[in-house]
C-alpha cells in the first residue's frame, strides 16, 4: 500500500466531540501506515475551506481530513453551515486536484447523535482519503492498451 501524508483540519467548536474524533482519526491513520503531518484547528466548520486551501498548496501533503460536529440549534444556521463547507470543500479538492475527506457530521443532529458519530465518521474520513490517494495513484500510473477496461480498487 501507498504511504499517505495526510492533514487534518479540526473544527474548535463543539471541541468535547472533535477532540474525540481527531483522537481516533490520528489512532485510524496510524493503523493504515499514514503519516499525519498537520493537524489544524480553526473556529468553526464553516472556517476550514481558507485553511484546507493553504494546505493543499503544499505539495507533500497528499490528502487533506476534515474534523467537525454540525449540531441543529434552533434555527436552519447549521443547514446553511454545512451544505456550504461542503460545497467550498469539494470544489477546493477539484481545484487542486487532491483528496478532501468529509469528516463533518451534520446537519440536522442532535448533540447525542452527535457523540454516536464520534468515533464512526473519522474512521470513514481516513478510510475515504487514503483510498482516493491510493486510486489517484493508480489512476495516473495505468497505461491502458486499446480494448482493455481498467478497474481502479
Amino acid at each position: 500500500m501507498v504511504k499517505v501524508q495526510l492533514a487534518i483540519v479540526v473544527s474548535e467548536f463543539n471541541y468535547e466531540i472533535t477532540d474525540v474524533m481527531l483522537e481516533e482519526a490520528k489512532v485510524h491513520a496510524s493503523k493504515l501506515d499514514s503519516t499525519i503531518s498537520h493537524i489544524c484547528y480553526v473556529p468553526g466548520t464553516f472556517d476550514m475551506p481558507l485553511v484546507i486551501s493553504h494546505l493543499l498548496k503544499d505539495s507533500a501533503i497528499d490528502a487533506v481530513i476534515t474534523l467537525g460536529a454540525v449540531i441543529k440549534g434552533d434555527t436552519n444556521h447549521d443547514i446553511i453551515i454545512a451544505e456550504n463547507t461542503a460545497r467550498l470543500i469539494s470544489d477546493l479538492s477539484l481545484q487542486y486536484k487532491k483528496p478532501i475527506a468529509l469528516g463533518v457530521s451534520g446537519p440536522n443532529m442532535t448533540i447525542e447523535q452527535a457523540w454516536e458519530r464520534a468515533k464512526i465518521v473519522p474512521i470513514r474520513a481516513v478510510n475515504a482519503a487514503v483510498n482516493m490517494v491510493t486510486r489517484i495513484k493508480k489512476l495516473n500510473e495505468t497505461q491502458r492498451s486499446q480494448n482493455e477496461t481498467i478497474v481502479i480498487k
